[in-house]
């Protein structure tokens, strides 16, 4: 499956998160955008919603915000699990998978008979550099 073509609307959501320093919320994204004609939050919540159903973004539940996805495979995830570290002081976000804990995730899963739809991990925490 090749990149989606994307709306302008999702073109400019999209790059505000590539090339934004952290984790988004709607509402940033939306005062960020206000220049290039965005007035409503409607506006980036329908865009938000197709780059999620695409893979191109996550939202980070714990924060209530949005990061543009760094799998340097597209769409790798799509049935796996992704995880994130989130880092308390500086709020830097890292993506990153782990073929073990999907295994071991999966196989408790399968266990109870649970179909999964979707499993995002968060770690809270400290990034080296603020932990030093």
């Amino acid at each position: 499956m090749g990149t989606p073509q994307l709306t302008k609307n999702q073109s400019l959501v999209m790059g505000a998160l590539a090339h934004s320093e952290g984790p988004m919320s709607a509402y940033t994204i939306l005062d960020k955008l206000r220049d290039q004609g965005f007035r409503a939050p409607l506006q980036v919540y329908r865009a938000l919603d197709k780059l999620l159903e695409y893979g191109l973004v996550h939202r980070l539940e714990s924060l209530n915000a949005f990061v543009a996805c760094t799998c340097p495979h597209e769409h790798e995830h799509d049935r796996g699990v992704t995880a994130f570290t989130i880092c308390e002081g500086c709020g830097q976000v890292t993506e990153f998978n782990d073929a073990a804990i999907e295994e071991r995730l999966s196989a408790l899963v399968r266990a109870q008979s649970f179909k999964t739809e979707k499993t995002t991990i968060e770690i809270r925490g400290h990034c080296k550099s603020c932990a030093a």
